[in-house]
């Protein structure tokens, strides 16, 4: 019983030991499909962890763009209110420039108005002259043909009625004669049939009756016909001889004012046309002689020293004299500027345009490549004049000149960074400024 007791304990121990040796054979199997998991875990954690720090030497690198674009941001934004303030600051200089450029413009305008008015007045006052010197030429012909009419027409007037006088009292005394005959004859006639009783016809038409004073009365009817011939041979007497003698009269007077009229607007318009001629020379005198010092002291300035200066060439007639540019550059003789080199020659046309420019300066001033033909060092003495020049006008330059651009406060140039693409860039010199205003 015993024996069967432990034999039955023997297996169920046999039968608890395998149940335990496949539980430990299971449990050893899952520690190795554990341990196979976990390996395959630490290889996941493995690649994990480097994909970790891949991603996070990619988040530093992204962090350090970031930051690198964050400061590009913040270097645009600065630039950007740069040249915002730039954009706001030439917009101003811009409309201010206009503004100038208007006014200049108007100025010129007016001055060319002005001198167009004076030339068309000068030369409507020449043609008025002209026409009232040929007027009064004429009218002082026209006036002594009137004269010599007139004279012609009061003698034949005076003439005229001298013999009208003498052919009225011809007339009176005839018509008496004939009035005196006919009461003659009614005397006779009646005295002949008085005193004879015979009727006068009776007796002119007796032939045996001897004629007396025949002769006489044939000459007195021959008087008698001449008279009449002359007076009708003379016409009917003109009574409006004294009303055109009047009417003529009266124009002749009007000629007369008309001609000291005109003689007055002659002197008048020689009187104007004097004090222009004296206003343009006084004005002529006063441009010559500053154009003249101011190109003097410019040249010395650019060629530092030596001497230049202008004169006429007909100073007797300055309206139609030239101008003759005599200069004497350090170390040289005084010579004509056509003789000259092309340096010396270009740096003082730019003497004598900067001294008429002096003279009446105007708020903006354009140069085109006006040091092309100089050297750098002439460069710079022309560099240094403008400058001293900006204080009061603007200039704007186009140059190819390092040493010009370097003294200027604003640099515009045109690139292309594409083909076919223009851009224009613009930088300020500061330091220039700050380099007059400390000066």
């Amino acid at each position: 019983m015993q024996a069967a007791r432990n034999k039955d304990a023997r297996e169920a121990k046999h039968g608890s030991i395998e149940e335990k040796r496949e539980e430990t054979a299971r449990l050893e199997a899952e520690h190795a499909q554990a341990e196979a998991s976990l390996d395959e875990l630490q290889a996941q954690l493995a690649l994990l962890r480097q994909t970790r720090e891949g991603l996070q030497q990619e988040a530093a690198q992204v962090t350090a763009e970031l930051a690198g674009l964050e400061e590009r941001r913040r270097g645009a934004e600065a630039a950007f209110q740069r040249i915002d303030r730039l954009h706001a600051d030439l917009e101003r200089r811009v409309l201010a420039i206009d503004q100038q450029r208007v006014s200049a413009e108007a100025e010129r305008e007016q001055r060319i108005n002005e001198s167009t008015a004076l030339a068309s007045r000068q030369k409507e006052l020449a043609e008025v002259r002209a026409e009232a010197l040929a007027l009064a030429h004429t009218l002082v012909e026209q006036s002594q043909a009137l004269r010599q009419q007139l004279s012609s027409i009061e003698a034949q007037l005076k003439t005229a009625r001298a013999a009208l006088d003498k052919l009225r009292d011809d007339r009176a005394s005839n018509s008496n004669l004939v009035a005196k005959l006919r009461a003659d004859l009614e005397h006779l006639e009646a005295t002949c049939l008085a005193e004879v009783n015979v009727e006068a016809q009776v007796l002119r038409e007796d032939a045996q009756i001897e004629r007396i004073a025949d002769e006489l009365l044939i000459a007195e009817e021959e008087t008698c016909r001449t008279l009449r011939q002359k007076i009708e041979q003379m016409g009917p007497v003109n009574m409006m001889a004294l009303d055109e003698y009047k009417e003529t009269a009266e124009r002749h007077g009007f000629l007369e004012a008309q001609r000291k009229d005109l003689i007055e607007s002659i002197e008048n318009t020689q009187e104007t046309i004097k004090e222009i001629d004296q206003i343009s020379r006084t004005k002529f005198d006063e441009a010559f002689a500053r154009i003249n010092e101011n190109f003097a002291l410019v040249f010395s300035r650019l060629f530092q020293g030596g001497q230049a200066f202008l004169r006429l060439t007909d100073a007797e007639n300055q309206a139609e004299s030239g101008l003759e540019i005599v200069a004497s550059p350090p170390g040289k003789k005084l010579q004509n500027v056509l003789l000259l080199s092309g340096g010396e020659k270009a740096l003082t046309a730019l003497a004598l345009l900067v001294g008429i420019f002096q003279f009446q300066p105007s708020p903006f001033c354009v140069l085109d490549e006006v040091d092309a033909p100089l050297d750098e060092t002439n460069v710079g003495r022309l560099a240094d004049l403008l400058h001293s020049l900006s204080k009061e006008t603007q200039f704007l330059l186009v140059t190819h000149s390092k040493r010009m651009m370097q003294s200027a406060d604003m640099i515009y140039g045109v690139t292309m960074q594409e083909p076919g693409v223009s851009k224009v860039v613009s930088v300020r010199l500061g330091g220039q400024e700050r380099q007059r205003a400390t000066a």
